[in-house]
């Protein structure tokens, strides 16, 4: 008898798809419309900051979509403890270290949004440290874990509070990089 033991594959722990890619790719059209039309001025230093790491596949589309020159930075901030459950308290891991800072209008791309903490302290210290402007592109927004009041600028779409991956977003470092954004099975991440 053969016993052949089927590969993994990743696509298993998702209970469903609920952004399909030629929808992300749409948001992500839409997004980059409004940034060039909130920006129309070539001239204007503007700066897309990627939060990592689950921000840089929304970047990476965003940042090709959008028409008019931009520059790109990154910083790595964690607000999460183990798995699922967020810490209450943001650590910068990864700073923004520019002598430019009041020259850059800075536009933070987020791959999503619930309790509203890291992005309302990221502005925050953004704006202390002497950006020209601030404004936040976020692929997600999950309003219904909001703690804070913090409204993204820009944002692909709301979503229902259930816990998500794919196209950036992650569980314990996996599921970056499915093509989708889909809904992790509970017995993936509750046991």
């Amino acid at each position: 008898m053969d016993e052949t033991i089927r590969p993994y594959d990743i696509h298993d722990d998702i209970a469903r798809v609920m952004i399909p890619a030629r929808k992300l790719k749409a948001m992500v059209r839409r997004i980059a419309a409004k940034i060039d039309a909130d920006y129309p001025d070539p001239q204007q230093r503007l700066l897309l900051l990627s939060i990592l790491k689950g921000s840089v596949v929304f970047m990476g589309d965003l940042m090709k979509a959008i028409r008019r020159p931009v520059e790109i930075d990154f910083m790595k901030v964690s607000s999460y403890g183990s798995g699922t459950v967020s810490s209450g308290s943001v650590n910068i891991l990864l700073d923004l270290h520019r002598r430019d800072m009041e020259e850059l209008d800075i536009v933070v791309i987020e791959d999503i949004i619930d309790s509203g903490k890291t992005m309302k302290y990221l502005t925050q210290y953004l704006k202390n440290k002497g950006a020209r402007s601030i404004r936040v592109a976020s692929l997600l927004d999950k309003p219904a874990r909001r703690e804070v009041d913090f409204h993204a600028d820009y944002i692909g779409c709301e979503i229902e509070d259930e816990f998500v991956v794919g196209y950036g977003l992650d569980y314990n470092e996996k599921y970056r990089a499915l093509p989708y954004v889909g809904i992790l099975k509970p017995e993936v991440y509750s046991h």
